[in-house]
């Protein structure tokens, strides 16, 4: 389905996507390699999503975008077909997804100094992690493609 719900099977390798973690108000939005590697990531008004999106589809050559299917994610994915159709739009379960995104933020930055001491399970990032959110639905998204 080209520019519809897609679950990603029968489809041919995807190199590179573009992943939406949609809030009410903000979102998360990450570019992730196959390979898992993020190649871009941030966190804008809900508002401002597709114009977030148009640099990031042309300097990655994205032609996938991943969604996930929680929190304003029906009306963004209308936005989104209606201004990329021609970006395949796939939408992902991301249920337990900020859990995953706080220990990838912990992964990318881990805490320093007496904070090593404590378990990053009693700690709070500090910052929103719906970009992290995103690599995690996009990895969703590649490990359904294998």
């Amino acid at each position: 389905m080209a520019s519809g719900t897609n679950d990603g099977d029968n489809a041919a390798p995807v190199p590179v996507v573009l992943a939406i973690d949609p809030g009410r108000d903000k979102c998360g939005i990450a570019v992730v390699s196959a390979a898992g590697e993020s190649l871009e990531q941030l966190i804008c008004a809900r508002r401002e999503v597709a114009e977030s999106l148009t640099p990031l589809l042309a300097k990655y050559g994205v032609g996938v975008i991943v969604l996930g299917h929680a929190t304003t994610s029906r009306a963004l994915h209308q936005e989104l077909q209606q201004r990329l159709p021609h970006i395949q739009i796939h939408i992902i379960d991301e249920t337990g997804s900020t859990l995953q995104a706080r220990d990838e933020y912990w992964r990318a930055h881990p805490p320093r100094g007496w904070r090593r001491l404590l378990p990053l399970s009693l700690q709070t990032p500090p910052r929103a992690v719906d970009d992290f959110a995103a690599i995690v639905l996009a990895q969703r998204f590649f490990e359904r493609q294998k």
